[in-house]
């Protein structure tokens, strides 16, 4: 019989991926719904601790807790700025709520240049994600990564979050990314998140990275 991975997510589309990476390995994945506000977003200093924090508070909502053969999955994830010390970060999802992704654009008003790669380099950042999967009493945590930039003005298309203000880097034949400016297998050709489909973005997601990072951990079920 196959074991059960109950996912801590609102998102639709983030069940549907992980679904579709983890149904081959013979698992099967549920949405694992609580009442809003029920999990509260810890202060912590890293996307592992807030990930160990939600497992903590998922586990509560489980028919046996702690006791049971089902399995947790969280995800978290920021956007981290070098321009600003990694602001937003951990408090991405803050920041979102507050000042926006406009007042990001703000925030970085003055570092401008007509020049694309010193542009890029001058506004660098990074979405960074975490996948945290309670297994047999222990916490296995793959990681992902996504460099790229701040573009200088938004595209609200499609995405969500930051998605409208961020360009990834380019990736080469293998799908590893390249520094700002150079010319890749995979480009955007400088579009944001905000203004690619979905199926585009996942070729550059730092969720499905972090994802696919936490399977090669797993045994098949």
């Amino acid at each position: 019989m196959a074991r059960t991975i109950w996912f801590l997510t609102g998102n639709a589309g983030k069940l549907k991926e992980a679904t579709h990476h983890l149904q081959p390995l013979g698992y099967t994945v549920r949405q694992l719904v609580v009442e809003s506000g029920t999990i509260v977003e810890p202060q912590a200093d890293t996307l592992e601790e807030v990930a160990q924090s939600k497992i903590a508070q998922a586990l509560l909502h489980l028919p046996n807790g702690e006791q049971s053969d089902d399995m947790v999955l969280v995800e978290d994830a920021g956007l981290f700025i070098n321009a600003l010390n990694g602001f937003p970060g951990v408090y991405s999802a803050y920041a979102l709520e507050t000042i926006g992704y406009n007042g990001i654009l703000r925030l970085l008003e003055h570092l401008q240049s007509q020049d694309t790669i010193q542009c890029a380099q001058l506004r660098s950042a990074e979405f960074q994600a975490v996948a945290a999967m309670w297994m047999n009493g222990e916490i296995l945590y793959g990681n992902g990564r996504c460099p790229g930039w701040i573009a200088l003005e938004s595209c609200e298309e499609e995405g969500f979050g930051f998605d409208p203000v961020f360009t990834p880097n380019d990736l080469d034949s293998f799908g590893e990314p390249l520094p700002p400016g150079e010319y890749g297998d995979e480009s955007t050709h400088g579009k944001t998140f905000g203004a690619l489909s979905i199926e585009e973005k996942q070729v550059y997601s730092h969720r499905s990275r972090a994802l696919n990072d936490l399977l090669r951990q797993l045994p098949s079920a």
